[in-house]
């Protein structure tokens, strides 16, 4: 006897495809959380290679350092954008270096201003950027630990 193929859902049931599926990293709060994080990865790159490319003998150590906060940008949006435990698991690493990197530049940039003669994506905490390098680390780190699944 041959084996009836499962039946399709009715209507208001999930596909079975979606019933396992877990919530993507970048869905729900997490959407806007990709979109800033998008927005500073486009921003701090296209600023990070036109300084690195025409200006790198005017500031090198603050352009060096806005290419790097550039890249833990782009990490992180491709991270929330792929969702998995293992992008959660890049996501929080990069958040926390983000934070780090925060904290320790924008230390270093208020008590030696001298050290950098032009401002970096974390300068004085992100003060050029509403405060929003200091901010989207700490919402990103609470968002990855509240949208984990369950063990």
């Amino acid at each position: 006897m041959a084996e009836r193929p499962p039946a399709a859902p009715g209507p208001g049931s999930p596909a079975p495809a979606a019933r396992n599926v877990p919530a993507g990293l970048g869905r729900g709060p997490g959407r806007l959380l990709l979109t800033l994080y998008g927005v500073f990865a486009v921003g701090a790159t296209s600023r990070s290679v036109y300084q690195l490319s025409t200006r790198f003998q005017e500031a090198p150590l603050a352009y060096l350092l806005s290419a790097a906060a550039a890249v833990v940008y782009v990490v992180i949006t491709v991270a929330l954008a792929r969702g998995g435990e293992g992008a959660r698991r890049v996501a929080v690493v990069c958040c926390g270096a983000e934070l780090a990197g925060v904290l320790t530049v924008g230390t270093w940039t208020v008590l030696d201003p001298a050290a950098f003669p032009d401002q970096t994506v974390w300068s004085q905490y992100g003060l050029g950027y509403l405060l929003l390098p200091l901010i989207l680390p700490v919402v990103g780190l609470v968002w990855l630990r509240r949208s984990r699944r369950p063990a």
